[in-house]
Formats: C-alpha cells, structure tokens, sequence
C-alpha cells in the first residue's frame, strides 16, 4: 500500500494501515514496532575496520614486496626486510585512514531522522522517540519539523514542506490531502510527505506509510550499501602492473637459481640472488610515493577549497570526460530571487533597476505590486518560504520599508494559500491584495491597471499576459501574478490585474565561464536534475549547455542499448530520479566515459558513489552526499570544479613522469643483477638496490609531486584511461632509458673488475654510485619531456642535492660496512662524470623519440 498511498483518498490508507485519526492504541504501537522494527536507517553492508585496514594489503604489488622481505629474513638480512616491511605498514596504515572515511556515507544517513516526532496516541498528542514510529501512526507537523517518516496527508492548513535534498526541487512544495494520480512523480507526490524532508510552513496530519528503510531516504541507504567501491584508472593499472611484475619476478627465480646452483653457487648466494632480483624487479616505492604525490596535491587542493576524501580520486580527474550536474545549488545559487516584473506592456528588470517612479495617480504601478509582494505574504526571516522571502527582499530593494509598511496596514482578513485554489490573499482595511497563479488570479480578474488607470480586462489583454507568462517560463522563471479589490468581501472575483513577477533560482555568476573552459578541455557537460523540464532548459541554455532533453519517463522506456546511444547527444535531463541518475552514470560508463557527478543532496549519493569521481557541495550538501563522494567542493563554487580538474591533470603529469623514472630504473636494475649473475657476479646486493630506489624515490619523488603544472595542461583533450598510464609511448621511454643505463652501467662493471673472478667492493661502489647519479639526471630529461621548466622546482633540486649527501655518507662514513662500499677518489668521480657525460644524449635522444610517437 506503501508505494500507491499518494493515489489513494485518505480514508482507504487509514483503513488500509487498520488507523483511525485518533491515532493508534499504544499496544497496537508496540505489536506493529515488534513486527515492523524501529524507524531508523540499517547498516547493512558496511565493512569493519578490521576488514578495511585487511583490504589494504589485497594487492599483487603488497604481496610480491611481503615474499622479499621474508626471503631477505632467511638469509639474515634484516636491514632489507625491515625497509620492505616499512613501506608495507605505511602506505597499508595511509590507505586505511582514507577507506575507513568514505565508509561513513550510510552513518549519514541515520542523521536525518529527527529526535522526536508528536504522535496521536491513545487519542493524545504524544511527545516520541522517532524510531518508535510504526506504519499506522498518525503524526502532527508544523512549520521547522523535520518530517520523521514517509507519510500519507489526510489534514492541511497551508502546509509546505523543503523536499530539494531528496528530490531536487529548489521551490517548497505544497501539501495537500488530495490524492494524486499513481504515475505521479516523487517530486509532485503533493499527498505525501517524506522522511528527513522540512516542514517550512503551515500545519498539517498525516499517517506513517513506510518507516527505517521500507522510506524513500531507506532506499537510497539500501542502494549505497549495494554499491561496489569505484577503481579509479590509476589503481586499475597499478595492479595490472604488479601482477605483471610479479609473475616477471618469479619467471626470474625459476630462471636464476637453478641455473647459479647448477653452477655451483652456494644455495644461500642463489637465494640472496633471487631477493636481489624481487627488490629490483618490484617497484616497492610505487604504491607509497604515489600515494605522497597524491596527498601533496590534495594539500594543495584544499588550499584551493577542494576537499579530496579519496587520494587515487585525483588523478582520475585529470581523466574525466564527462561531467554530469545537478542543477538546484550547484549551477544555481540555490534560493529565489525575483528578477523581472511585467506591468501591462512594460518590463522591469529587477537586477538593474531599484526605485524608478512613474508618478502618475500617487501610487505608480511597480509600487503598488510590490506593496502587494509584502502585505500579502507571511515571510518575516530568510529561513521562512524562499519564494515569500524573495519578495520581500524585492520589495525592499524598490525601496519600501516593509516592517513599517506592515505596521502601517495591519491585516484584518486572509485567505491562506492551498494548492487547491493557487492563491493567497489577505485584508487590509478596504483594500484586498491578492497573489499566485497567473492563470488563476487572471480568471478572477475583470479590469487591469494600465499606465493610464484601471481599464477592463479585454480578450486581447488577457492573451498578451499569457504570452508574458509563457515568455517568462521559458526563461527559467517561476511566475506569480498579483492583483487588488476595492470591495474586499470577496477574493475570487472583481480583481485588478497589476502585473507579474518572475522569480529564479539564479546562475551562478563563475558558472558561465567555467563551463566553458571545461568544453575547452575536451569535457561535455549533462545537467541531470529533478527539475521539470522547461526550468533545467532554460538554466541550461543561460550557460552555454546546449542539446537534447530527455525527460525521466521517457528514460525510463528506454532499455540499455537505446539509453547508451541517447546519452551521448543529450545535455539535459530533466525529472530524474535516483536510479534514473545511476542508469545515466551507468550508460555513459559503459560507452568507455569517465564520469563526474556533482550534487548536493541526500538523492545525489548513490549516483555520487556510482561514479568515477563524486563531487560534493560543501557549504549546501547534506553529510550523506560529502561522505558518499570522492571530492567536496568547500566553497560550492562550479569553477573550482575547473580548477579541480586543472589540478587533477597536473598531478597525473607528475605521476606519469614519476612512474616512468622508477620503472626506467628498475629494468636496468633488473637487466644488471640478471647478466652480471649469469657471469656469476652478485654486482648490487638487495640492500644496495633498496638504498638506490630510497634515495631516488624518496626526496626527489615528495619533490616531484610540487611540480608546477604545464601551461597547456588544460588545452589538451582528457586522457584515455584505457590505454593506462603505461601506455607505448612510456613503455618506448622505459625501455629506451633503461636500456641505456644498463649498457653504460654494465660495461662500468667490467673495466671496474679489471678481470676479476669475484666482485670487489671497489667496482661495487663504482656501480652503485653510478647507479645513483644516473637517476638525477634522467629525472631532469623526463621532466623536460612533460615540458616542465627545468629550474622551476626548488624543492626538486634541494632534494637531489640532500640525496647525494645520503650518498656520500654511505661511502664516506662507517655506515659503508653496512654496504659493502668504499670510498672513492677523484679520478673515480672523474669516471663517474664520464657516464653522466655519455648517457645525457642518449637519455635526450630516447625523450625526442617518445615526443614523436606520442605525438604521432
């Protein structure tokens, strides 16, 4: 009965809950509360802490690093164990922290429900806990309630109630008895009221339908619970890759240790062998550096007030390609404003005027309107009927003193609004003022105020002021017309037409532009909202959103296929609901899309979970929104959206330019170690190599993250996700690099041995200072390639400059036992010089030619 209680009359849902007006017996209360459980939001599905912190170290690259650090405590290296395990712990320990946040979306939830809620129990008002509520239960509402359950109206006086959290609406939406038709959306279901939902006005009844997760609010919990968490491309590829490396790292141990114990190598130098290679095939630096390039985005982000929840979110915005919007609060402002009044011909823009009079008979006409804006309406405070308060505030701006002109024209009689009649009007001595629908207020009207005085109110007047009226909705306008009597004792008839007021909730003013330098990025933007259709064209159009419309009923026609092929060539969808908003994320999704959804109200969170990066509104979003989105914007602003996504794209660059660094450096580590124990040399030991990727991933890697962005970061199309960061341009660069350290390197090992059988600790510090000085200057070259200035980061070269030092006190100090190094003369640095020398071009040449083939 639940889902059709809005169609039915009031008396059937009565007898079909087996409820009286009276309200229900307090043991009936308690049978129904046993049957039904409490009014409250269930958590289903959310994970425990224990299973979040788990989650973190379910990865191929976590694993293949775990099976090192148990090879290297077997064979007594406890130093290289404990640095693998360090990483581990850490990047597990920064990871959890995030997940354990987002898990808080359906907690959210329950703080919609009100404390309290008056209840007729017994035949009495009752003050309740609002989870005792039971379908049955009659319940009374006022103005400031918060609505404790879904429930059908079967008594009004004016009631209204604040439905934009849920459905999207901006405007409150009058409540009625009157049953409405079955297909009737949720946003019209004028019969109804909703859990979490506020009572902005009047007084009402109403009897619970559906309580806890059988409400409207309890099934938007039911489906967050269901949603899967979103992979980001980065965390997709980063697996992929660790999976990759390691099965390379075992074919690698399959292949080498038996081949060095087949030539007689001890079991314990081939297993030392077998760690050296799992340290240089797998980038253990990976998952935590990008992890601190991404939160030292994130940092600089927040100081542009955008809040990350989820750091691999970042990057992923760089990869956006599609931006769908909700309209009330984040194109708009979120609250009425009247903007343009008619008067019989003429128009007044209300944002650029303030008190022209026309003179006239004493009272000009824009005068007498807004006199009728002020006296006939019940606002007093902006957190009273946004409409109401709108004209108030117009009032005021034309100049009248609306507290004095109250108190000058007391009311003696009112006829309160209803969605019946359409209309409200009140009584002020021998002057009626009267206000609502145009259509309405028209049929009661016989003459109209024109410029000249009252005139009768002629068939070619009448379709003049419809046509304004139609004009005025086209443009986004909500209109109210408004009218006087000179004989006050009837409202409905003999009125004088004064004009009408067109009322908006207006752009916002950075909207316009920012729209536009997102179009010039390669990203479309769809307004998907709950609003009617003519109200979303028009807001969409003002800004520059320009398409086709689909209306959520004719989506809901549409099966799969057709809905995938609509949602390319529309802009605009208008009355959705929530599962309307994820079948849209969902189409768009499977046409290979990388989607953003914005949103700010409790109906936006499954779609805000669904999507590639949720981005919530922080000053007017609901908690349930924040905590089911990737990114909160702190100022509510759409162009910091832009500047997000600039953001967004400049980290992805530094990410890029880091992952190709590390793994250019661990094929020629791998390349190395391998050759070099085929010949029967152990050349880098494993804490050698860990020290070579601590030492280039570490500073210099925080370094990299501040990289200033490029100038041309936000005039390139958006990236394809689907060929992955390492795609065959980086997979060229990587190969090319690395092979030219290896080379070099390799033949350093060689002239170092100087023909010797076994490796010595000067051609292993020879190698391993190499090693490290190649890195730097390669950084530089791949830095260059992105078209990053090459003295533009001082954090970069104070980095590498403190790396070194770390260098030399592995050489120079007492910690070299601990390395097995020595230290090296100048006639050794002259050497080292040499390399850098031969390997600058090639490193150059190799950049050039991925230049080429990215560009090709």
């Amino acid at each position: 009965m639940s889902e059709s209680a809005h169609s039915q009359p009031t008396d059937e849902v009565l007898s079909a809950y087996d409820a009286e007006r009276g309200g229900l017996s307090s043991t009936d209360a308690r049978e129904r509360l046993e049957r039904h459980g409490e009014n409250d939001i269930v958590q289903s599905g959310q994970r425990s802490s224990t299973a979040i912190f788990v989650a973190q170290f379910d990865s191929v690259l976590i694993w293949v690093l775990v099976a090192a650090a148990a090879l290297s405590v077997w064979a007594g290296h406890a130093v290289d164990a404990a640095l693998i395990a360090f990483i581990v712990v850490a990047n597990g320990v920064f990871g959890f922290v995030q997940d354990y946040r987002a898990e808080q979306s359906l907690e959210s939830l329950r703080e919609l429900t009100t404390p309290t809620a008056t209840v007729l129990r017994d035949g009495e008002r009752v003050e309740l806990d609002a989870t005792e509520l039971v379908p049955g239960d009659v319940v009374v509402l006022s103005g400031g309630d918060v609505v404790p359950a879904d429930a059908r109206v079967v008594e009004t006086t004016d009631l209204a109630a604040d439905e934009s959290a849920l459905t999207g609406e901006s405007a409150p939406v009058t409540k009625s008895e009157t049953p409405v038709n079955a297909g009737t959306p949720l946003a019209e279901r004028s019969s109804m009221v909703f859990k979490g939902t506020n009572v902005t006005r009047g007084r009402g009844v109403a009897v619970v339908t559906a309580t806890g997760m059988g409400t409207e609010v309890g099934a938007i919990a039911r489906e967050l619970a269901a949603t899967d968490e979103t992979e980001t491309p980065l965390q997709r590829e980063l697996d992929t890759l660790g999976r990759r490396l390691g099965g390379g790292v075992l074919v690698l141990a399959a292949v080498v240790a038996p081949v060095l114990v087949y030539r007689d190598t001890e079991p314990i130098q081939a297993a030392l062998t077998a760690v050296s290679l799992a340290v240089a095939a797998v980038p253990e630096g990976l998952p935590a550096v990008v992890t601190l390039t991404l939160a030292l985005g994130v940092r600089k982000m927040a100081d542009e007030n955008t809040l990350v929840r989820r750091l691999p979110a970042v990057e992923a915005l760089g990869a956006v390609d599609v931006i769908c919007t909700d309209k009330t609060g984040t194109l708009t402002e979120g609250r009425m404003s009247a903007s343009r009044v008619w008067l019989n011909d003429t128009v007044v823009d209300l944002r650029e005027r303030d008190s022209t009079r026309e003179g006239g008979d004493g009272l000009d006409r824009a005068e007498r309107l807004f006199r009728i804006a002020a006296l006939c309406n019940d606002a007093t405070d902006p957190d009273d009927d946004p409409t109401e308060w709108a004209l108030v505030e117009a009032a005021e701006r034309w100049g009248l003193d609306v507290p004095r002109l109250r108190e000058a024209h007391p009311r003696t009689g009112e006829v309160s609004f209803s969605s019946e009649r359409k209309w409200m009007g009140t009584v002020h001595g021998d002057v009626g003022y009267v206000k609502g629908a145009p259509e309405v207020v028209l049929s009661n009207a016989d003459s109209v105020l024109t410029e000249g005085g009252r005139r009768p109110l002629t068939d070619d007047s009448r379709e003049r002021i419809e046509s304004r009226v139609g004009e005025f909705a086209d443009d986004a306008l909500r209109v109210l017309a408004f009218a006087y009597t000179d004989t006050p004792a009837r409202l409905d008839e003999g009125l004088t037409f004064v004009g009408l007021a067109g009322l908006i909730d207006p752009p916002r003013e950075e909207v316009a532009e920012a729209i536009a330098a997102t179009k010039r990025a390669g990203i479309a933007v769809k307004v998907v909202t709950g609003d009617n259709v003519r109200t979303a064209t028009a807001i969409a159009g003002s800004l520059g959103i320009d398409g086709e419309m689909l209306e959520g009923d004719e989506l809901e026609q549409l099966d799969g296929r057709a809905l995938r092929e609509r949602v390319e060539s529309t802009t605009v969808f208008a009355r959705t609901s929530p599962a309307h908003k994820v079948r849209i994320l969902r189409a768009l999704q499977e046409n290979g899309h990388v989607v953003a959804m914005t949103g700010d109200g409790v109906n936006d969170a499954p779609a805000l979970k669904n999507a590639d990066i949720g981005v919530a509104m922080g000053v007017r979003g609901t908690d349930v929104a924040k905590q089911a989105s990737d990114v909160v914007l702190l100022d509510d602003n759409y162009a910091t959206i832009e500047r997000a996504v600039e953001r967004g794209r400049a980290i992805f660059d530094n990410v890029w330019k880091f992952v190709a660094y590390l793994l250019s450096a661990n094929i020629a580590e791998v390349a190395l170690v391998f050759l070099a124990s085929i010949y029967g040399y152990l050349i880098l030991p494993a804490v050698q190599l860990l020290w070579i990727n601590l030492l280039t991933d570490g500073l210099p890697a925080l370094a990299l993250g501040v990289d200033p962005e490029s100038g041309d970061v936000m005039e390139r199309r958006p990236r394809n996700p689907d060929r992955g960061i390492v795609d065959r341009p980086m997979l060229a660069l990587v190969a090319g690099m690395g092979t030219v350290t290896f080379a070099v390197v390799f033949g350093l090992m060689f002239l170092t041995l100087d023909g010797s059988p076994v490796v010595t600790p000067y051609a292993m510090t020879m190698v391993f200072t190499a090693f490290v000085v190649l890195e730097f200057e390669k950084l530089y070259v791949i830095r260059w390639l992105r078209e990053t200035p090459t003295r533009s980061n001082r954090w970069l070269a104070a980095s590498v400059a403190v790396s070194l030092l770390l260098q030399l006190l592995v050489l120079y100090t007492p910690l070299n036992r601990y390395f097995g190094t020595v230290p090296l003369g100048l006639d050794d640095w002259a050497l080292v010089g040499g390399v850098l020398v031969v390997c600058l071009p090639a490193y150059v040449a190799v950049a050039l030619a991925t230049k080429r083939l990215t560009n090709g």
